[in-house]
Protein backbone atom coordinates (compact mmCIF):
# COMPACT_ATOMS: atom_id res chain seq x y z
CA UNK A 1 0.00 0.00 0.00
CA UNK A 2 1.38 2.93 -1.37
CA UNK A 3 2.61 5.96 1.61
CA UNK A 4 -0.52 8.75 2.46
CA UNK A 5 -0.58 11.86 0.38
CA UNK A 6 0.50 15.37 2.47
CA UNK A 7 -2.14 17.49 3.32
CA UNK A 8 -3.32 19.21 0.39
CA UNK A 9 -1.76 16.81 -2.31
CA UNK A 10 1.51 15.61 -3.14
CA UNK A 11 1.60 18.39 -6.25
CA UNK A 12 2.26 21.05 -3.87
CA UNK A 13 5.94 21.83 -2.86
CA UNK A 14 6.56 19.51 0.31
CA UNK A 15 7.19 21.96 3.05
CA UNK A 16 9.54 21.28 6.13
CA UNK A 17 8.23 21.55 9.73
CA UNK A 18 11.21 24.25 10.34
CA UNK A 19 9.54 26.63 7.41
CA UNK A 20 5.75 26.04 8.34
CA UNK A 21 2.96 27.83 10.23
CA UNK A 22 0.92 24.58 11.06
CA UNK A 23 1.97 20.91 11.17
CA UNK A 24 -0.09 18.48 10.87
CA UNK A 25 0.26 15.13 12.97
CA UNK A 26 -1.36 11.79 12.00
CA UNK A 27 -2.33 9.54 15.05
CA UNK A 28 -4.14 6.85 13.79
CA UNK A 29 -4.74 5.01 16.82
CA UNK A 30 -7.44 3.34 18.50
CA UNK A 31 -7.96 1.30 21.58
CA UNK A 32 -10.32 2.18 23.92
CA UNK A 33 -13.46 2.32 21.30
CA UNK A 34 -16.20 0.51 22.52
CA UNK A 35 -19.11 0.52 19.73
CA UNK A 36 -18.16 0.75 15.67
CA UNK A 37 -14.39 0.50 15.71
CA UNK A 38 -12.24 2.25 12.65
CA UNK A 39 -11.15 5.50 13.72
CA UNK A 40 -7.43 4.18 13.17
CA UNK A 41 -7.91 4.76 9.20
CA UNK A 42 -9.17 8.04 9.97
CA UNK A 43 -5.97 10.00 9.19
CA UNK A 44 -5.11 8.33 6.10
CA UNK A 45 -9.06 8.70 5.18
CA UNK A 46 -8.76 12.35 5.92
CA UNK A 47 -5.39 12.84 4.02
CA UNK A 48 -6.91 11.47 0.93
CA UNK A 49 -9.71 12.91 0.75
CA UNK A 50 -7.74 15.84 1.31
CA UNK A 51 -6.25 16.02 -2.36
CA UNK A 52 -9.66 17.04 -3.81
CA UNK A 53 -10.08 19.35 -1.88
CA UNK A 54 -10.03 23.43 -3.13
CA UNK A 55 -7.09 25.27 -1.49
CA UNK A 56 -8.67 28.63 -2.29
CA UNK A 57 -11.20 29.68 0.61
CA UNK A 58 -13.81 31.93 -0.78
CA UNK A 59 -15.32 33.01 2.76
CA UNK A 60 -11.69 34.17 3.98
CA UNK A 61 -10.30 34.99 0.49
CA UNK A 62 -7.07 33.20 1.20
CA UNK A 63 -5.17 30.19 0.48
CA UNK A 64 -4.32 28.60 3.76
CA UNK A 65 -1.43 26.71 2.54
CA UNK A 66 0.30 29.67 1.71
CA UNK A 67 1.63 29.75 4.70
CA UNK A 68 2.98 26.28 4.62
CA UNK A 69 1.62 23.13 6.28
CA UNK A 70 3.81 20.80 6.76
CA UNK A 71 2.04 16.75 7.24
CA UNK A 72 4.30 14.87 9.97
CA UNK A 73 4.75 11.21 9.48
CA UNK A 74 2.31 9.76 10.94
CA UNK A 75 2.71 8.52 14.94
CA UNK A 76 2.57 4.88 15.75
CA UNK A 77 2.23 3.14 19.48
CA UNK A 78 0.88 0.00 20.25
CA UNK A 79 0.54 0.91 23.97
CA UNK A 80 -2.56 2.31 26.22
CA UNK A 81 -3.68 5.55 25.91
CA UNK A 82 -1.57 6.74 28.71
CA UNK A 83 1.52 5.82 26.76
CA UNK A 84 0.47 7.51 23.80
CA UNK A 85 -0.48 10.72 26.11
CA UNK A 86 3.11 10.82 27.20
CA UNK A 87 4.40 10.12 23.02
CA UNK A 88 2.66 12.67 21.76
CA UNK A 89 2.78 15.40 24.41
CA UNK A 90 6.86 15.02 23.79
CA UNK A 91 6.42 15.43 19.77
CA UNK A 92 4.10 18.39 20.01
CA UNK A 93 5.41 20.30 22.86
CA UNK A 94 9.03 21.26 20.54
CA UNK A 95 6.52 22.83 17.49
CA UNK A 96 4.93 24.58 20.08
CA UNK A 97 7.77 26.19 21.72
CA UNK A 98 8.70 27.26 17.87
CA UNK A 99 5.29 28.90 17.72
CA UNK A 100 3.94 26.61 15.07
CA UNK A 101 0.60 25.78 15.18
CA UNK A 102 -0.45 21.66 15.54
CA UNK A 103 -3.27 20.04 14.25
CA UNK A 104 -3.66 16.23 15.33
CA UNK A 105 -5.40 14.02 13.28
CA UNK A 106 -7.06 11.19 14.95
CA UNK A 107 -7.80 8.18 15.98
CA UNK A 108 -9.78 8.21 18.90
CA UNK A 109 -10.43 10.94 21.10
CA UNK A 110 -7.88 9.66 23.24
CA UNK A 111 -5.50 10.99 21.64
CA UNK A 112 -6.04 15.06 22.51
CA UNK A 113 -4.31 14.10 25.81
CA UNK A 114 -0.88 14.57 24.72
CA UNK A 115 -1.42 17.60 22.33
CA UNK A 116 -3.71 19.04 25.35
CA UNK A 117 -0.94 18.85 28.09
CA UNK A 118 2.08 20.09 25.85
CA UNK A 119 -0.03 23.10 24.79
CA UNK A 120 -1.01 24.08 28.68
CA UNK A 121 2.69 23.42 29.86
CA UNK A 122 3.15 26.54 26.90
CA UNK A 123 0.63 28.44 27.76
CA UNK A 124 -0.67 27.76 31.81
CA UNK A 125 -4.03 29.26 31.69
CA UNK A 126 -5.16 27.54 28.38
CA UNK A 127 -8.86 27.21 27.38
CA UNK A 128 -10.35 24.09 25.89
CA UNK A 129 -13.02 24.78 23.41
CA UNK A 130 -14.56 20.76 23.05
CA UNK A 131 -16.84 20.61 20.21
CA UNK A 132 -18.51 16.77 21.14
CA UNK A 133 -21.46 15.06 21.32
CA UNK A 134 -20.08 13.55 24.89
CA UNK A 135 -18.37 15.26 27.69
CA UNK A 136 -15.97 12.67 28.37
CA UNK A 137 -15.80 13.24 31.69
CA UNK A 138 -15.66 9.78 32.86
CA UNK A 139 -12.81 9.34 35.42
CA UNK A 140 -12.65 5.71 34.62
CA UNK A 141 -13.91 3.90 31.53
CA UNK A 142 -14.18 -0.09 30.66
CA UNK A 143 -10.99 -0.49 32.40
CA UNK A 144 -8.67 2.34 31.65
CA UNK A 145 -8.48 5.97 33.20
CA UNK A 146 -7.39 7.44 29.88
CA UNK A 147 -9.68 6.18 26.99
CA UNK A 148 -12.18 8.21 24.32
CA UNK A 149 -14.84 8.17 27.34
CA UNK A 150 -12.16 9.94 30.02
CA UNK A 151 -10.09 12.05 28.09
CA UNK A 152 -11.32 15.82 29.41
CA UNK A 153 -11.52 14.41 32.46
CA UNK A 154 -7.45 13.40 32.30
CA UNK A 155 -7.50 17.33 30.84
CA UNK A 156 -8.27 18.65 33.81
CA UNK A 157 -6.56 17.03 36.11
CA UNK A 158 -3.52 19.14 34.80
CA UNK A 159 -4.28 22.70 36.54
CA UNK A 160 -2.37 24.34 34.10
CA UNK A 161 -6.20 23.82 32.13
CA UNK A 162 -8.18 27.28 33.17
CA UNK A 163 -11.25 26.28 31.15
CA UNK A 164 -13.25 23.77 29.43
CA UNK A 165 -15.88 24.65 27.27
CA UNK A 166 -17.96 22.05 25.94
CA UNK A 167 -20.39 22.51 22.87
CA UNK A 168 -22.67 20.12 21.00
CA UNK A 169 -23.49 17.50 23.81
CA UNK A 170 -26.51 15.29 23.68
CA UNK A 171 -24.96 11.49 24.94
CA UNK A 172 -24.38 12.80 28.77
CA UNK A 173 -23.98 9.73 31.52
CA UNK A 174 -24.55 10.86 35.25
CA UNK A 175 -20.71 10.56 36.11
CA UNK A 176 -20.06 13.10 33.23
CA UNK A 177 -22.49 15.96 34.66
CA UNK A 178 -21.61 15.45 38.39
CA UNK A 179 -18.02 16.18 36.62
CA UNK A 180 -19.58 19.39 35.09
CA UNK A 181 -19.72 21.04 38.34
CA UNK A 182 -16.35 22.09 38.33
CA UNK A 183 -16.27 25.31 38.26
CA UNK A 184 -13.57 25.46 35.23
CA UNK A 185 -16.33 23.19 33.42
CA UNK A 186 -18.86 25.05 31.15
CA UNK A 187 -21.52 22.82 29.08
CA UNK A 188 -23.48 23.77 26.08
CA UNK A 189 -25.83 21.21 25.80
CA UNK A 190 -27.52 20.50 21.56
CA UNK A 191 -30.88 20.62 22.91
CA UNK A 192 -30.60 24.69 24.95
CA UNK A 193 -28.46 25.74 21.01
CA UNK A 194 -31.16 24.69 18.94
CA UNK A 195 -33.76 27.29 21.01
CA UNK A 196 -31.26 30.09 20.32
CA UNK A 197 -30.31 32.38 17.47
CA UNK A 198 -26.33 31.00 16.44
CA UNK A 199 -24.92 34.56 16.94
CA UNK A 200 -26.26 34.44 20.13
CA UNK A 201 -25.26 31.21 21.53
CA UNK A 202 -21.84 31.78 19.62
CA UNK A 203 -21.43 35.01 21.62
CA UNK A 204 -21.68 32.92 25.05
CA UNK A 205 -19.32 30.20 24.10
CA UNK A 206 -16.69 32.83 23.02
CA UNK A 207 -17.18 34.63 26.13
CA UNK A 208 -16.47 31.55 28.10
CA UNK A 209 -12.99 30.98 26.92
CA UNK A 210 -9.45 32.75 27.67
CA UNK A 211 -7.26 34.29 25.57
CA UNK A 212 -5.21 31.19 24.44
CA UNK A 213 -7.66 28.16 23.04
CA UNK A 214 -6.87 24.79 22.51
CA UNK A 215 -9.58 23.36 20.20
CA UNK A 216 -10.99 19.69 20.08
CA UNK A 217 -13.42 18.68 17.44
CA UNK A 218 -14.76 15.11 18.20
CA UNK A 219 -17.11 14.94 14.41
CA UNK A 220 -19.50 13.64 16.21
CA UNK A 221 -20.23 17.00 17.98
CA UNK A 222 -21.90 17.48 13.89
CA UNK A 223 -25.33 15.82 13.28
CA UNK A 224 -24.64 12.51 11.77
CA UNK A 225 -26.57 14.21 8.47
CA UNK A 226 -23.28 15.47 8.01
CA UNK A 227 -20.76 13.38 9.06
CA UNK A 228 -22.63 9.91 9.70
CA UNK A 229 -18.67 7.71 9.70
CA UNK A 230 -18.20 7.90 12.97
CA UNK A 231 -18.24 5.85 15.98
CA UNK A 232 -21.64 6.83 17.95
CA UNK A 233 -23.71 9.30 15.29
CA UNK A 234 -25.76 10.93 17.96
CA UNK A 235 -28.97 12.34 16.17
CA UNK A 236 -29.27 16.02 16.56
CA UNK A 237 -26.07 17.63 16.46
CA UNK A 238 -24.10 21.11 14.83
CA UNK A 239 -24.82 21.44 11.16
CA UNK A 240 -22.01 22.53 9.18
CA UNK A 241 -22.61 26.14 9.25
CA UNK A 242 -23.27 26.24 12.58
CA UNK A 243 -20.20 24.51 13.51
CA UNK A 244 -17.62 26.82 11.29
CA UNK A 245 -19.46 29.95 12.61
CA UNK A 246 -18.66 28.64 15.65
CA UNK A 247 -15.00 28.46 14.99
CA UNK A 248 -14.30 31.30 12.61
CA UNK A 249 -15.71 33.05 15.65
CA UNK A 250 -13.26 31.52 18.37
CA UNK A 251 -10.41 31.91 15.77
CA UNK A 252 -11.11 35.92 15.25
CA UNK A 253 -11.53 36.98 19.10
CA UNK A 254 -9.00 34.56 20.69
CA UNK A 255 -5.71 33.02 19.91
CA UNK A 256 -6.18 28.88 18.93
CA UNK A 257 -2.78 27.44 19.68
CA UNK A 258 -3.56 24.10 18.57
CA UNK A 259 -6.72 21.92 17.18
CA UNK A 260 -7.13 18.58 16.65
CA UNK A 261 -9.84 16.60 14.78
CA UNK A 262 -10.86 13.30 15.86
CA UNK A 263 -13.35 10.26 15.70
CA UNK A 264 -13.39 9.69 12.07
CA UNK A 265 -14.32 6.43 11.24
CA UNK A 266 -14.34 5.87 6.85
CA UNK A 267 -17.00 3.76 5.67
CA UNK A 268 -16.35 1.94 2.20
CA UNK A 269 -19.60 3.14 1.16
CA UNK A 270 -19.38 6.64 1.18
CA UNK A 271 -15.84 9.58 1.03
CA UNK A 272 -18.51 12.17 2.87
CA UNK A 273 -17.17 11.60 5.99
CA UNK A 274 -13.37 11.85 5.00
CA UNK A 275 -14.26 14.47 2.79
CA UNK A 276 -16.00 16.42 5.27
CA UNK A 277 -13.28 16.03 7.88
CA UNK A 278 -10.86 17.22 5.67
CA UNK A 279 -12.68 20.43 4.59
CA UNK A 280 -12.97 21.25 8.02
CA UNK A 281 -8.99 20.94 8.30
CA UNK A 282 -8.74 23.42 5.71
CA UNK A 283 -11.67 25.87 7.44
CA UNK A 284 -9.81 25.86 10.62
CA UNK A 285 -6.38 26.54 9.04
CA UNK A 286 -8.16 29.37 7.18
CA UNK A 287 -9.80 30.68 10.14
CA UNK A 288 -6.21 30.46 11.91
CA UNK A 289 -4.59 32.32 8.98
CA UNK A 290 -6.74 35.21 9.03
CA UNK A 291 -7.42 38.02 6.24
CA UNK A 292 -11.38 37.21 5.42
CA UNK A 293 -14.33 39.58 4.17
Amino acid sequence: MSADPRFGGEELPAVPPELARFVLLPVPYERTTTYRKGTARGPSALLRASTQVELYDEEMRADPMAGGVATLPAVSCDGMPDALADLLQAQVAPHLEAGRIVGTLGGEHSVSLGPIRAAAARHPGLGILQIDAHPDLRDSYEGTRFGHGCVMRRALDDARVARLTQVGLRAVSPEDRDAQRDPRVRPFFAFALAAQARTAWIAKVVETLPELVYVTFDVDGLDPSVVPGTGTPEPGGLFWWDALALLRAVAARRRVVAFDVVELLPEPSSPLSDFAAARLVMKMLAYLSGSGT
